[in-house]
């Protein structure tokens, strides 16, 4: 399984479940800043059209491209279904942010063979990893 560091220098694409609309919410602030270090950010959220400027999509199952990683700004008890969306979509990895931790759905993603990460912030890893795709 890789680390938190790991899983982001590999990935290219990130699922962002929960990007917010408000600029004032981590779920805004945490995925523009990866995007601005040049990962593409796909938005998910039932209440958006755009974000980021991209396509907002209302789940992951409905993304029609490969994702690197499904990122998870959502309650935790939301978490279980999001993994499972994630599984479905075929995607290798699912990390929880900051505050985010489900023995529920880190039991589905391992035993599921996806890489996982909870309770981390992923613009904190990429501060400390000094990482960027540009």
């Amino acid at each position: 399984m890789r680390d938190a560091q790991q899983l982001l220098a590999d990935a290219k694409v990130i699922a962002v479940v929960g990007a917010s609309r408000d600029p004032r919410k981590p779920a805004h602030t945490v995925p523009l800043q990866l995007q601005r270090h040049g990962w593409r950010i796909i938005p998910v959220n039932p209440h958006a059209d755009e974000l980021f400027g991209e396509r907002v999509y209302r789940s992951v199952a409905e993304i029609p491209f490969p994702i690197d990683l499904v990122n998870v700004f959502r309650p935790a008890p939301d978490a279980p279904d999001v993994v499972r969306d994630a599984i479905a979509a075929g995607a290798p990895a699912v990390w929880l942010q900051l505050d985010i931790v489900s023995d529920e759905a880190r039991k589905l993603a391992t035993e599921a063979g996806l890489d996982y990460v909870e309770n981390r912030c992923t613009a904190v890893e990429r501060a400390v990893g000094n990482l960027s795709k540009i």
